[in-house]
């Protein structure tokens, strides 16, 4: 039985957090006038009672799921914290999820109160409350009235109650994974689960301290930005600011200007395929300025990794820095001095190039069913290309039982005090993935080196074989691919065929520069139906893959699509991470003629 550290529940975090930072801003709220409004920890605090004695004068008791369908924001927090003070399990969904999928969860998990942030998604939910027999009441966040957050909270300032004391190894949150083949799973996290994650990573992140500002972009309805972020910001007395959307990503990061990001590999690929391009465009002094900066800093970085300094490299670096990266630096609001990247290895190029302009992205690993947090990279102690060291209390072994005879690596099964309690009411779907001696198989594939940095190298349930026999693990072909400054998404497919193929959703917004500059029709159909076009990007995709993958990897046919994989579609989960089955299955007519033509367009 693991030790849990005090405090091992988040009630009593949240309590601790709250006399030490009483007077500190936890929020910063957008305002109708563009500016940021902040929230301190004792007004969320408040809130936070009140929702607690809301919820309990709603009916909410130990072991009830309370429900709730918004993005981030301040009450989403509020409402997590003030269920976990009931002793109760918390369910989140996306607002950004099918309508189908709400009820399914809300159905298996048995909400009894659920919230919503606006009256549009009521409307689309309110005949639950006749369908599912277990849900009692739906609340508004943003709406007036007597089923309205307000008026929640409202009637909990008027009769308190004082909070209950969960064990560690009560459930605290039930998190339902994308379903990326079938129904979504929950998972059943525990306060221990939780609390040991977040302290785990914290204490390799000495830098993390009360003044850092974050800006949260991924959703707290995953164990990734839960732990990393909301719960891991709380500990230290941080502020988070809040992305509107992906579209104002740029100016929501100028406006809250962060010192520290919790986000995916995807933003630094996107940023840096933005930098390239400006450079490739401007060309003359611009672009020679920003080689040399970028040659001096390589430099420099060469002579750090060798325990060595050149005074020469660092005055040059100096003047450069501040002619050239601090301009890049000042697009993420001139503050930002790192990140913690998940879902992906960063490109180990792009993961260079921030190091070197003093944004450093470090990689790290997990899953929802380990709350999330395996192995970390940190300044004190990383490799760039490997997603780090196991946290300090955890076991990883290395099974290659379960992968071809003589390969190096094998399945990532963990142990440790972050392990899932288990499947919400899927009892053979936990004992699938549980060792008897408590290990949870990961599907993962990976390897230690011999410093003790775990590196990924692919996925179980996605390899595949070709007809020759050999194995193909398509992800990480799809996530070079998608580097590629004219490729916007990518999928590959072969399994049990001679060769892989690759279906392609293209960057029409590169692309359409280049029509611009080629004077060619930019709209998305024309582009795909012109064979230099497509052509380019196949020539650009195989010349990329051969610095890296053996020939019979590389796909030797291509399917260009203008519609991309997205939520609407379904060919895509929450997390941005691909729904291979569904996605081949919506696919299938292009995928079989496509190993009989030379190309394809749709």
């Amino acid at each position: 039985m693991w030790n849990y550290e005090k405090p091992d529940n988040l009630v009593e975090w949240w309590e601790e957090s709250l006399r030490k930072f009483r007077n500190n801003t936890l929020f910063w709220v957008r305002n109708d006038n563009g500016t940021l409004d902040p929230l301190t920890y004792g007004e969320i605090g408040e809130r936070i009672n009140n929702a607690r004695a809301g919820l309990a004068h709603a009916g909410i008791r130990e072991g009830d799921f309370v429900g709730i369908i918004a993005n981030n924001r301040p009450e989403w927090a509020i409402l997590s914290y003030a269920t976990y003070g009931r002793n109760a399990r918390f369910v989140p969904m996306y607002e950004k999820e099918k309508t189908r999928t709400w009820k399914y969860i809300i159905t298996d998990s048995t909400v009894k109160v659920l919230i919503v942030s606006t009256m549009e998604i009521y409307e689309k939910v309110k005949g639950f409350l006749k369908e599912i027999p277990t849900l009692e009441k739906i609340v508004v966040i943003d709406a007036d009235g007597e089923n309205c957050l307000k008026a929640l909270e409202t009637a909990g300032a008027k009769n308190p109650v004082e909070p209950l004391i969960p064990s560690p190894d009560d459930i605290a949150v039930l998190i339902y994974t994308s379903g990326t083949t079938g129904d979504p799973k929950g998972v059943l996290l525990s306060h221990g689960n939780l609390t040991y994650v977040s302290r785990g990573g914290y204490k390799i992140y000495p830098e993390l301290t009360e003044s850092q500002v974050g800006l949260s972009i991924l959703p707290w309805a995953h164990s990734y930005a839960l732990s990393g972020e909301l719960n891991n910001w709380i500990q230290f007395g941080g502020s988070l600011g809040f992305m509107r959307d992906v579209t104002t990503l740029a100016e929501d990061l100028k406006l809250v200007r962060p010192t520290y990001l919790i986000c995916v590999p995807r933003l630094f690929n996107k940023i840096y395929d933005g930098i390239m391009a400006r450079m490739e465009e401007a060309g003359g002094i611009k672009k020679k300025l920003f080689n040399a900066a970028r040659k001096t800093a390589q430099k420099k970085r060469g002579l750090n990794e060798q325990g060595k300094s050149d005074l020469m490299i660092n005055l040059k670096f100096a003047v450069l820095d501040k002619l050239v990266f601090s301009k890049i630096r000042a697009g993420f609001g001139g503050r930002l001095t790192g990140a913690l990247t998940a879902s992906a290895v960063m490109n180990r190029e792009i993961g260079e190039f921030f190091y070197d302009i003093g944004v450093p992205a470090f990689d790290c690993y997990g899953l929802s069913e380990t709350s999330p947090a395996v192995s970390m990279n940190c300044r004190n102690s990383y490799r760039l290309g490997s997603v780090g060291k196991v946290l300090e209390g955890q076991k990883v072994v290395i099974d290659s039982s379960v992968v071809e005879y003589g390969a190096d690596d094998g399945e990532i099964v963990v142990y440790g005090p972050n392990v899932m309690k288990g499947y919400h009411n899927k009892p053979e779907e936990t004992r699938r993935v549980m060792t008897a001696d408590g290990g949870f198989r990961t599907g993962d594939r990976g390897k230690f080196d011999k410093d003790g940095f775990l590196y990924m190298t692919g996925r179980i349930k996605e390899q595949y074989k070709l007809e020759n026999g050999k194995y193909v693990f398509p992800s990480s072909l799809e996530e070079d691919i998608k580097l590629l400054p004219k490729v916007a998404n990518a999928m590959v497919f072969g399994d049990g065929k001679p060769y892989n193929i690759c279906l392609v959703h293209p960057d029409f917004e590169v692309l359409g520069k280049y029509a611009k500059k080629n004077n060619i029709p930019s709209d998305p159909e024309s582009l795909m139906k012109n064979k230099a076009v497509t052509d380019m990007i196949e020539k650009e995709i195989v010349e990329f893959l051969k610095q890296k993958y053996g020939g019979y990897e590389i796909p030797k046919k291509f399917i260009f699509l203008v519609e991309d994989f997205t939520l609407e579609n379904d060919m895509i989960t929450q997390t941005m991470k691909l729904k291979r089955r569904i996605a081949i299955k919506g696919y299938q007519n292009l995928i079989d003629e496509a190993y009989a033509k030379t190309e394809t367009h749709v």
